[in-house]
C-alpha cells in the first residue's frame, strides 16, 4: 500500500510543472452588452441604468464571483461603466476604457495581455468585437437581448469562442 501512494505522489509531483505551465497559457475574456438603460431620462446621448439594468450588472457581478477577472474594460458611457462598476469593485479593481471604434487594436491588446478580463460594450460591438477574437463574423444583435455572455477562451494561442445565458429575470 506504501509503494502505491509513493507512486501517486512521485506521479503528481511530475504532473504539477505540466499543469502549471498549461494554466499559464490559458486566458478567458468575457464580452457582455451594458445593462437595460433608461430611456426616460433627460441625456438621450448617455442615459444611465434602469433600476432593472443596476439589478443584472449585480447579478453579473454575483454570476463571475469565482472567476479570476484581472482587468475591467468599458466604453466612455455612464451604462457601460455602470455595468461594469459592480465586478470591479467586488474584484477590488477600477474600470478601464477603451475605444469601441478600434476593436481591432483593442482586441489584439486584449489577445498580448493574455489575462482573464471582462469587457462591457454594446449591441453593436460586442459580438463584433467576440468574432474579431476568435477570427469570425459575428454582428451587432438586437437591441433588446441583455442575457448574453460571449466566453472567449485562449489557449496556445488559439481561441474558441462559447455563447452563455444568464438566468436573470428583471421583477420590475
Amino acid at each position: 500500500m506504501k509503494k502505491y501512494i509513493l507512486l501517486i505522489l512521485i506521479l503528481l509531483t511530475f504532473q504539477s510543472p505540466i499543469s502549471a505551465q498549461n494554466c499559464s497559457e490559458i486566458f478567458t475574456i468575457y464580452l457582455v452588452r451594458h445593462s437595460e438603460k433608461d430611456y426616460n431620462t433627460n441625456n438621450s446621448t448617455d442615459p444611465p441604468l434602469t433600476k432593472c439594468g443596476e439589478e443584472r450588472s449585480e447579478y453579473l457581478s454575483k454570476f463571475l464571483s469565482d472567476v479570476s477577472i484581472k482587468e475591467v474594460y468599458s466604453t466612455d458611457y455612464i451604462r457601460t461603466k455602470s455595468t461594469a462598476l459592480p465586478t470591479a469593485t467586488a474584484k477590488a479593481l477600477q474600470v478601464k476604457e477603451y475605444n469601441a471604434n478600434e476593436l481591432e487594436d483593442f482586441s489584439q491588446m486584449l489577445l498580448e495581455n493574455k489575462k482573464d478580463v471582462l469587457v462591457v460594450g454594446h449591441s453593436n460591438t460586442t459580438g463584433v468585437l467576440a468574432g474579431i477574437l476568435v477570427g469570425e463574423d459575428i454582428g451587432a444583435f438586437d437591441l433588446d437581448i441583455y442575457n448574453r455572455i460571449y466566453q472567449v477562451v485562449i489557449y496556445k494561442n488559439k481561441a474558441r469562442l462559447h455563447l452563455l445565458h444568464t438566468t436573470f429575470v428583471c421583477d420590475e
